[in-house]
Formats: C-alpha cells, sequence, structure tokens
C-alpha cells in the first residue's frame, strides 16, 4: 500500500487549486519578458536532442515538472521535443489542458514519478523545487537521475540570494493558502545535485527584473552517461 504523501505536498496542492485561475491569468506565459530563461531552454532543447534519442531513431520524452499553466510545456513542443507536463494541482491542470489541447498533461508529484527506470530524455523544473524542503531535495534529485536515461539533461531555475531562507505565506492572490518557500543559493542546489548521483554541466545568475525581489538562478545538469563519468 502507497504511503500518504508528505503534508508539504498537501499543502502546496491545495493552495495551488484555490489560486489556480488567478496564476494563470497573471502567468499565462511567464517566459514572455524572460529572455534568458528561454535562450536555456532552447540549450536545453539541443542537449534532450541528442541524450534522449534512445534506441533506433525513437526520441525519449521530457517532462516539465511543476508545469502549472503549461506554458512552458507548450514552449518545449514548440521547440520539437515530445513532452508531457506534470503538476501536483488538479485545478492547473486542467487549465493546462484547456489552453494547450493537444498537449499532454498529468496529475502528478516530482517526488515520485509513475515512470520506469531511465525512460526520460530530459527534465525542466522553472520555479518549482522553491516548494521541495530541504530535506527532502537530495531524494527529488535521486528520483532525476532514476528516471533519466543516461547523458540526458536537467535544467533548473529558483530563485536564489546571499543566504539560504524562505518565506511562508497564508495568503494569495486574495485566497487563503499555506505556501511554503525556500531560497537557496546555487551551490546549496548544486551539492544536493551532486550528492544524487547528477552533475553539474553550466550554471548562470541573473538579477532580478523591475517586477522581481530576488535574483534568479539557473542550473543545466545531467545524468552522467557511465558511472565512471
Amino acid at each position: 500500500m502507497r504511503a500518504d504523501p508528505p503534508e508539504f505536498l498537501r499543502a502546496t496542492r491545495v493552495s495551488y487549486d484555490a489560486i489556480a485561475d488567478e496564476y494563470t491569468d497573471r502567468f499565462a506565459d511567464g517566459l514572455a519578458d524572460l529572455p534568458l530563461e528561454r535562450a536555456l531552454l532552447t540549450a536545453f532543447a539541443e542537449l534532450a536532442r541528442t541524450a534522449g534519442a534512445g534506441e533506433g531513431t525513437t526520441r525519449l520524452p521530457v517532462a516539465d515538472l511543476g508545469s502549472g499553466p503549461g506554458h512552458v510545456t507548450a514552449r518545449l513542443h514548440r521547440l520539437g521535443l515530445p513532452v508531457f507536463g506534470v503538476d501536483l494541482s488538479p485545478r492547473m491542470v486542467a487549465l493546462a489542458h484547456a489552453a494547450h489541447p493537444g498537449l499532454r498533461f498529468h496529475v502528478g508529484s516530482m517526488t515520485a514519478l509513475d515512470l520506469p527506470a531511465g525512460t526520460l530524455g530530459g527534465i525542466v523544473a522553472l520555479y518549482s523545487v522553491i516548494h521541495i524542503p530541504d530535506d527532502h531535495l537530495t531524494g527529488l534529485f535521486a528520483e532525476f537521475h532514476r528516471v533519466l536515461a543516461p547523458g540526458a539533461p536537467v535544467l533548473l531555475a529558483f530563485q536564489t540570494g546571499d543566504e539560504d531562507g524562505g518565506l511562508h505565506l497564508d495568503e494569495r492572490f486574495g485566497h487563503p493558502v499555506s505556501l511554503d518557500y525556500h531560497w537557496r543559493s546555487p551551490a546549496t542546489v548544486i551539492t544536493h545535485l551532486t550528492e544524487a548521483g547528477l552533475e553539474l554541466t553550466a550554471q548562470t545568475l541573473r538579477e532580478p527584473t523591475p517586477d522581481e525581489k530576488r535574483p534568479r538562478a539557473l542550473l543545466l545538469a545531467r545524468r552522467p552517461e557511465t558511472a565512471q563519468d
């Protein structure tokens, strides 16, 4: 029998169900004014096409984890990748289906993906690992390692700053919520990636836009080709 999900997952799911419509109205294309994120998605797509070729000419799919309104999934599709989105919130998934009816979106948790080992050609998680507590982060990246094919890339983006910290919200968009945000330095996240067996390939840091409060870190990693890499 499957164990009950951790409380932080339940609270995050319920909170995003409550704010899904307002969130989607505001962030229907959250990358429209973020050229660096768009550029790194393009680089990710090139890496995924190479690493996720699979057997013969069959290309392995990539997963957009924490897919929200579906705009990142849609952009990856336009870049030529077979892709699907996964989100905790059933309401978010319903809205993503409505906005992008030709694409696949599933309700699920990035911490326990219902996928066989080695079946993904890449993982994107933009501004979604911020809801994962520190003591679950290495386990999360170990799950990424499990489902990725050898050589397959990971692209992460998250809010950062000079020190690790966080924020708790009881209200957003006028709705009661219980959302915890975890701010981490790139070095902290890289440590968790390495402990999970993934290897860093690139990192960058950008300053906040006028609408943002914190710098943004973007990391490219991959599952090594072999255990000796």
